[in-house]
């Protein structure tokens, strides 16, 4: 444990962030789990749907540094490209 003022303030600080980073980490993944989910289904509006909610969300999330800004980006563009063929499988 940290025995003077500074390092007493850094560990509580890090305590917050760290609780902060875990609940965004989670909403990035139930988000992402909300377009899997629209995908099993075979339903491409809602799949559609579901990624328009989750893009900013993931964008926020390395906005603020919890993701780092390609891990978001390879996130967004695995998701995209996953609608978008149940999407061009859907038409023919």
């Amino acid at each position: 444990m940290a025995n003077h003022k500074s390092a007493i303030k850094r560990a509580k600080q890090a305590e917050k962030k760290r609780e902060i980073n875990k609940a965004v980490k989670t909403r990035v993944k139930n988000v992402i789990k909300a377009v899997q989910t629209a995908m099993a289904e075979k339903s491409p509006d809602k799949a559609k749907e579901s990624l328009a909610k989750a893009i900013p969300v993931i964008n926020k999330a390395a906005s603020h540094g919890t993701l780092h800004h390609r891990n978001a980006a390879r996130k967004i563009s695995r998701l995209t490209r996953h609608v978008n063929t149940l999407q061009s499988g859907s038409q023919s």
